[in-house]
């Protein structure tokens, strides 16, 4: 049975081959079913100058587009669709126009466009993106600067010293083996909470997900909600977290094991505590132990070993962010009011998401119990600015793009080459307290499984 689904995995690859163009290539993801589902998203829309085909590729395209302004990139995008759609109906020529059209796009439809690519997802990758007996998927936020105009500084706020830029929160979960982003969630600079956009986006996570994340999301209220919702987790502690076992074993000898995560307020308010294992990841190259707690309690489905493999493929999402902010120039949004900085954050992510699940797509299906092959985004971008220029190339899209793999080495350095001079120096966290259950605890516990 595993034989013929690698057999048809491997056709259904060479049938890709055929994609000659990006937007060949980006119709793997954005099919006539997805459209369908994104028109039937909101009924505001009667008879508009701009239709939804052209105004959401020419939007995508526009991220990948060089250019110093958004009128020089829609230029070239609206270029890029008109020689590569000839039947379709002809876009506006003029920017002000498509971004009039822009505004008035209805934010729900941009939503259901993300939707309907995490079910593409999750039906093209659906035999590779699953490692052992789980999905690896890492959470993490970054900030965005906007333009200061009045009206974002006054809708957004700044954050940090008074006369900063307008920030844009971006919480996202990104698949720690395959390189692109699930999901996201959106939010204030300044007020915006990770935890709970991570809960929020819960309901997106498919069956069997692993959600691996450091230590900025200790907290009793998200390790229940996901236990709750039947999520698996990997989470980095630190002194903030006390843990208590039934051994009288001291922090220095912890190596793993059952405990409970049961802080005073929760315990004082009648709150049940929260039972889990945790890991103590050491590593020859690193002073630091990493503190590790999961709700997984069986050693056979995540082993020691697994889960400090896991915490260490946690780094792909701050590689997202890097490809997102620095490949794809999105340190700072160009949209200057508060309709287009949304419309432009949602639809740049959907972008980097098309163009990472395009390079993994193009990777070569990897072999049973092997990892898969990364892309490199800079090498997936660079042919997609190719084809978006009308150069005409000899190989097809998909093949070109298939020969943009990451490179492969052991890292030996550090990751940071030197220190940022507005950056504060990286402390890592400082281990867990780990405390003894006392008799009254004990039959407090036992009386709450027993009601339970």
């Amino acid at each position: 049975m595993e034989e013929r689904q690698m057999a048809n995995a491997r056709r259904r690859a060479r049938q890709r081959r055929r994609a000659k163009s990006l937007i060949g290539s980006m119709r793997e993801f954005l099919t006539p079913e997805v459209f369908k589902q994104v028109r039937n998203s909101s009924c505001r829309r009667k008879s508009p100058r701009w239709d939804l085909h052209p105004l959401l590729y020419i939007l995508v395209l526009t991220t990948y587009c060089c250019g110093d302004s958004l009128p020089e990139k829609f230029e070239a995008a609206r270029a890029c669709y008109v020689a590569n759609c000839p039947k379709r109906k002809r876009p506006g020529e003029h920017f002000a126009g498509f971004e009039k059209a822009l505004a008035k796009l209805p934010m729900p439809i941009l939503r259901a466009l993300a939707a309907g690519i995490r079910g593409r997802v999750e039906a093209i990758f659906g035999n590779r993106w699953k490692v052992g007996n789980f999905i690896p998927f890492g959470c993490d936020g970054t900030r965005q600067a906007c333009p200061r105009t009045e009206e974002l500084e006054r809708r957004l706020g700044t954050f940090g010293k008074e006369g900063s830029s307008p920030m844009v929160w971006n919480t996202s979960i990104v698949h720690l083996t395959l390189g692109f982003p699930l999901c996201w969630r959106l939010g204030k600079g300044g007020k915006a909470s990770e935890r709970s956009h991570l809960l929020f986006m819960l309901r997106w996570l498919p069956a069997a997900a692993l959600i691996v994340a450091d230590a900025g999301y200790v907290g009793y209220d998200v390790t229940a909600t996901m236990i709750s919702a039947n999520v698996f987790f990997l989470i980095r502690m630190s002194s903030n977290a006390t843990f208590y076992s039934e051994a009288n074993e001291s922090l220095d000898e912890f190596r793993e094991g059952i405990v409970y995560y049961w802080p005073k307020t929760q315990q004082n308010e009648g709150k049940p505590p929260i039972r889990g294992r945790l890991l103590r990841i050491h590593s020859s190259r690193h002073k630091t132990d990493v503190w590790l707690f999961t709700n997984v309690e069986d050693p056979k489905q995540l082993s020691v070993e697994a889960a400090g493999v896991c915490y260490r493929w946690r780094w792909e999402n701050e590689g997202f962010f890097r490809t997102y902010k620095r490949t794809l120039k999105k340190v700072t949004l160009m949209s200057r009011t508060l309709r287009l900085v949304h419309r432009e954050a949602e639809a740049s992510m959907l972008a980097t998401q098309l163009l990472l699940c395009q390079g993994a797509l193009a990777m070569p299906v990897p072999q049973k119990g092997s990892l898969p092959v990364m892309c490199s985004p800079r090498g997936v971008l660079l042919e997609a600015r190719r084809d978006i220029s009308g150069r005409k190339e000899s190989a097809p899209f998909s093949q070109r793009i298939a020969r943009a793999q990451r490179e492969q080495r052991v890292r030996t350095s550090a990751k940071q080459k030197r220190e940022w001079p507005r950056r504060k120096p990286h402390v890592p966290p400082h281990p867990p307290v780990l405390l003894r259950l006392t008799d009254a605890q004990k039959l407090k516990i036992h009386g709450q499984l027993q009601a339970a």
